[in-house]
């Protein structure tokens, strides 16, 4: 049984509720475990989450694991505040089948999540299911998860663990793009020629790691534009490919429009082009799509 500090008044009862293993007042001593509690299950099924579900899930992560559910317990509404309309909140125990990363993990797991109810008011039958759980783990309390989210266990299917494999392996490599947190500013360089130019769009990056983007011009073509991950601003770098890390940077984290002040070119002329330069690159990235809320870091 998890262990937790309860008044003296209240301890008596507790030890005589005992359910499951677990007692309701250790169910409501969880909540503070989930976060976003009853706000982030995907309306879609699992395996139509996103690329940007999925590395949103992945990116808040401590630990991604294989759990087959052993035990569901549903709690009572007075043991789950918060909770939203037409969902449950499950008290699960499971079993890890592997970790698909971060660290090692015993046997036995459990953690709090979200559900949706069927159209009886019912919830789906988990136990025996396989599960891909996102969490973070508790300090001090071996085999207890907080999922990073309340949605945070969607089904298992070797599909969708072959893209939060691939996801994981693009998130942990040394060469993995930072976080975006805006535009620091935008600089719009005229050529020498009519029509020529070169739009140089700098990052703020959680790190402070340097991101950049080129929009370059020429007389009679199209528009060439490129990422750079370095100090370097190159002329010959080249767009992300969709469903990419980098790719999941830009176009889930940019502003849609370039924002007020962050242009440093001189003239109105070269402030429009910029601008203009700026919303080509948001077209060429497309929508950020996603099928549940972004996950809280």
């Amino acid at each position: 049984m998890l262990k937790f500090a309860f008044r003296p008044i209240v301890a008596a009862a507790v030890a005589a509720m005992a359910w499951s293993g677990f007692v309701p007042n250790v169910a409501v001593a969880q909540q503070a475990l989930i976060r976003g509690v009853g706000n982030a299950v995907s309306a879609a099924p699992d395996d139509a989450l996103t690329f940007a579900d999925l590395v949103s899930l992945a990116d808040a992560s401590e630990v991604v694991l294989r759990v087959q559910v052993k035990k569901a317990n549903r709690l009572k509404p007075e043991q789950a505040p918060g909770l939203a309309p037409g969902m449950a909140r499950l008290l699960v125990e499971g079993r890890t089948q592997t970790v698909l990363s971060g660290p090692a993990m015993g046997e036995k797991v459990r953690y709090l999540a979200d559900v949706p109810l069927d159209a009886k008011g019912k919830v789906l039958k988990l136990n025996k299911r396989v599960m891909l759980v996102f969490a973070r783990t508790v300090a001090g309390r071996p085999g207890e998860l907080r999922l990073v989210d309340g949605g945070a266990q969607i089904a298992w299917s070797g599909a969708t663990e072959t893209r939060i494999r691939a996801i994981l392996t693009e998130l942990l490599s040394p060469e993995a793009p930072p976080r975006i947190k805006g535009v620091r500013e935008v600089l719009y360089v005229p050529g020498n020629l009519v029509g020529e130019g070169e739009t140089q769009v700098f990052l703020q990056t959680e790190n402070n790691e340097p991101v950049s983007v080129t929009v370059v011009r020429r007389p009679g073509m199209d528009k060439v534009w490129g990422v750079s991950l370095s100090e370097i601003v190159d002329q010959a770098a080249r767009p992300p490919e969709r469903d990419t890390l980098t790719w999941y940077r830009l176009a889930c984290f940019l502003p849609r429009s370039m924002p007020a002040g962050a242009s440093l070119s001189g003239s109105a002329d070269q402030v429009r082009a910029a601008a203009a330069d700026y919303a080509f690159v948001v077209e060429q990235l497309g929508e950020c799509v996603r099928t549940r809320p972004a996950v809280e870091r």
